[in-house]
C-alpha cells in the first residue's frame, strides 16, 4: 500500500495481520463496544466487532532519504511473551526487496519506540551472532527511550528484546540517539508522544504544503480515538497515554493530514463530540 504527502512517498510492508485475538492489548474493546462505532466497520473491524490490526513497517522515501520506520518482530528471536512471536521464519526481507527496498538500499531506520514488535528486524542472526539487518543505515532511537530500556530491561522478555534487537546496533556503532523533537530531514520532524513508552515519538511529515502523521503506538487501534481513556495493557503510563492521545489527535483533527498508525491503515482524524473518529481515505 502506498500513500503520498507532497513529494514524500510512504509504503506499508506487512509482516503479520490479525483479526480478533487483541483483547490482551485493549481489554475494554469488547465486540459490543466496537459495534457501537459503525465507522470502524469494515476497514478497522469486522461486523462482529473484532478488531483488525497489523504488524508492519513503513518505508518513507523523501527526495534525499530512504527510511524504514519500525521493524516489526524479526526472525529467529526467542524469549518473547507471545508464543507465535518466537523463532519466526517470515519472508519479510524478501517482501521488502520485492517492493523495491533491498535492505542495503535503506539509509535510515527509525524506531518510534523500542517494544518487541517495533525493533525485531533491526538485526538478523548471522553465524550465531546478531548483526544489523540494514548494513548501510543509521538507526535513530529516541535518547529517552533508549536510556530507559538500557536501564530498566529487568524482566526476561524485555531483556531478550534489548539484547538481540537494540544493543547489537549500539555495539556496532550504528545508533544515533536523538531528542524527542529532533528534525530527521527537511520533511520529517519528531513529536514527543510519551505514555505508551517513556520516550515514544511520532513522525510529522511536511512536503509541498501537505502533512502526514505517523502515530506509532499512541493508539493501537482507531477505537481509541473514540475512547481516549482506553489505554493499552502495554502502556507504561496509562494516564499519560490518554493525555497524549487527546493532545495529538486534537492537533491534527479536521485537517487534511494523512494519518497512519503503528498497527492500522491510513485515514484522517475528525472531531466527534468530546472525542474523535477516524475516516478511512476515500470516504
Amino acid at each position: 500500500m502506498h500513500w503520498n504527502v507532497g513529494r514524500v512517498r510512504i509504503t506499508k510492508i506487512v509482516e503479520l495481520e490479525t483479526v480478533g485475538s487483541t483483547r490482551f492489548i485493549l481489554p475494554l474493546a469488547s465486540n459490543e463496544e466496537i459495534q457501537r462505532l459503525p465507522w470502524l466497520i469494515p476497514h478497522f473491524a469486522t461486523e462482529e466487532g473484532r478488531l483488525k490490526m497489523s504488524i508492519h513497517s513503513l518505508v518513507i522515501e523523501t527526495p534525499s532519504r530512504r527510511i524504514v520506520v519500525d521493524t516489526g518482530l524479526g526472525n529467529d528471536k526467542e524469549g518473547r511473551k507471545v508464543p507465535t512471536w518466537n523463532n519466526r521464519k517470515d519472508p519479510f526481507l524478501d517482501t521488502l526487496t520485492a517492493a523495491g527496498f533491498a535492505p542495503d538500499s535503506i539509509d535510515t531506520v527509525l524506531c518510534t519506540h523500542l517494544h518487541v514488535d517495533h525493533v525485531g528486524w533491526n538485526t538478523r542472526l548471522e553465524a550465531g551472532k546478531w548483526v544489523p539487518t540494514f548494513v548501510n543505515a543509521r538507526y535513530v532511537f529516541g535518547r529517552t527511550e533508549y536510556e530507559h530500556w538500557r536501564d530498566h530491561s529487568d524482566e526476561d522478555d524485555k531483556s531478550a528484546v534489548f539484547n538481540d534487537s537494540v544493543k547489537p546496533i549500539v555495539d556496532a556503532g550504528k545508533a544515533d540517539l536523538v531528542a524527542g523533537d529532533a528534525r530527521i530531514c527537511d520533511e520529517i520532524t519528531l513529536i514527543s508522544t510519551p505514555g505508551h513508552s517513556p520516550g515514544h515519538v511520532s513522525l510529522h511529515i511536511t512536503s509541498d504544503g501537505e502533512q502526514g502523521l505517523l502515530t506509532g503506538d499512541v493508539a493501537h487501534h482507531p477505537c481509541q480515538m473514540a475512547h481516549l481513556d482506553w489505554s493499552s495493557t502495554a502502556d507504561s503510563d496509562p494516564v499519560q497515554s490518554a493525555v497524549t492521545r487527546r493532545e495529538l489527535f486534537a492537533r491534527f483533527a479536521d485537517t487534511p493530514t494523512l494519518v497512519i498508525g503503528g498497527h492500522f491503515n491510513a485515514g484522517r482524524i475528525q472531531r466527534d463530540g468530546s472525542a474523535f473518529k477516524y475516516v478511512v481515505l476515500g470516504s
